[in-house]
C-alpha cells in the first residue's frame, strides 16, 4: 500500500522530517542552508542530475510520508551511459520491515532505466545490518572499500 512519487515543492515539510530522521541516524547534522539548497535542487525542473522519491503509506486515511530517497547521475570513465549513485535511503521507524525501502529502490532502478543510467550503485556503513539484509536482497555486494581525502 505504499506509493512513490517524486519530491514536489509542496513536500517540504515532510521531505525535511524525514532526511532529518535519516541524518540522526548517522549521527550528523547539516546547517538550514544545506536543508534549503538540496530541497531547491530536487524541485528545480532544470536539474537534471539530482532527484528524489517520497514514499506514501495511503493504509490509514490520508497518506502518510514514510521514507525518502535521493540519487545522482553523473559520467563514468568506464561507460558511454550516465551511472546511478542512491545517495540517501530512508524508511521511517514505523513503517520498517513493510516493504518501502525495496519500494524506494526499485523506484530508482526504474527511473534509471528510463534516464538511460542502468547502473545504480549506493553505499551504507558496515554496521547498518537491518539495511543490508535488504541490499544483499536487492543489489549485489561489491568489494570497495570508500576512501576520502583527509
Amino acid at each position: 500500500m505504499v506509493e512513490i512519487t517524486p519530491i514536489r515543492v509542496d513536500d517540504r515539510a515532510v521531505w525535511a522530517e524525514l532526511w532529518h530522521g535519516y541524518l540522526d541516524y548517522y549521527e550528523t547534522e547539516l546547517s538550514p542552508e544545506i536543508y534549503d539548497s538540496s530541497f531547491a535542487r530536487l524541485i528545480d525542473p532544470d536539474v537534471s542530475d539530482y532527484k528524489g522519491f517520497i514514499a506514501w503509506d495511503n493504509t490509514k486515511g490520508a497518506p502518510q510520508a514514510v521514507g525518502l530517497v535521493h540519487y545522482i547521475y553523473h559520467r563514468h570513465g568506464w561507460k558511454i551511459e550516465p551511472v546511478c549513485y542512491l545517495q540517501d535511503l530512508f524508511t521511517a521507524p514505523s513503517a520498517r520491515g513493510l516493504g518501502v525501502g525495496a519500494a524506494l529502490i526499485e523506484a530508482v532502478y526504474q527511473a534509471a532505466d528510463q534516464d538511460g543510467a542502468p547502473s545504480v550503485y549506493w553505499m551504507t556503513q558496515d554496521f547498518n545490518a537491518p539495511a543490508r539484509k535488504l541490499y544483499d536482497r536487492v543489489g549485489a555486494l561489491t568489494p570497495f572499500i570508500k576512501y576520502q581525502r583527509g
